[in-house]
């Protein structure tokens, strides 16, 4: 009778862990889609709003907080950082003009510029060739080259070379969806001794 009762206490309490488990998201398949025809389609997208939990590390140093961006297809941009519940830091971008507060050098700038914009407009890419490499397909410009699951033409990664010989590098992974349009909710970024990881919390798109 105990070996029973214990049993049945051990079944049902597995039962109740897998019934409270996250369900993992799982993109739908697209494989056979044109992926030219897949890139053009979201090219009608100008400006995204996303608000994320951020972490910045630097060698042995880092920082979390979450921030509020607001970026456009041609770069301009707002971040705000917050930590602990107060303004960390601010980053805009009009124009090619970047303004930070508090003053960051380029690495950084790059990092949270060029970075976040190729990273999130990932499909923006101009006078590209495709390349098959087995389960992925590889999306290669002058200055970029995205590894794109096969499946469900999300980002896996992706290489931005830099005007001065640099080379950003992202990571995608965790997909989700928000009003019909799919996107990877973890993103890290490396450059040099920087990285920042992003978890996106909320993502909308602007035509």
């Amino acid at each position: 009778m105990l070996m029973n009762a214990l049993r049945l206490f051990w079944v049902s309490l597995l039962v109740t862990m897998a019934a409270c488990a996250p369900a993992r998201v799982v993109a739908p398949s697209l494989e056979g889609r044109d992926l030219r025809e897949y890139l053009s389609a979201r090219n009608g997208i100008s400006e995204i709003e996303t608000q994320f939990s951020i972490l910045f590390e630097r060698n042995d140093s880092d920082m979390r907080g979450d921030a509020a961006l607001t970026i456009s297809k041609n770069g301009d941009m707002s971040l705000r950082v917050y930590s602990l519940g107060f303004l960390a830091m601010e980053v805009s971008s009009k124009d090619g003009v970047t303004k930070s507060r508090p003053h960051l050098d380029k690495g950084r700038t790059d990092l949270l510029t060029r970075g976040l914009r190729d990273c999130l407009f990932w499909w923006d890419v101009g006078d590209y060739t495709i390349t098959d490499e087995g389960a992925r397909y590889v999306v290669r410009n002058a200055e970029r080259e995205i590894w794109l699951n096969k499946k469900t033409l999300l980002p896996e990664r992706q290489r931005i070379w830099l005007d001065d010989d640099k080379e950003l590098t992202v990571s995608y992974s965790d997909p989700e969806e928000r009003n019909g349009v799919w996107y990877q909710s973890k993103i890290r970024i490396e450059l040099m001794k920087y990285s920042v990881t992003l978890r996106v919390k909320e993502m909308a798109f602007r035509a």
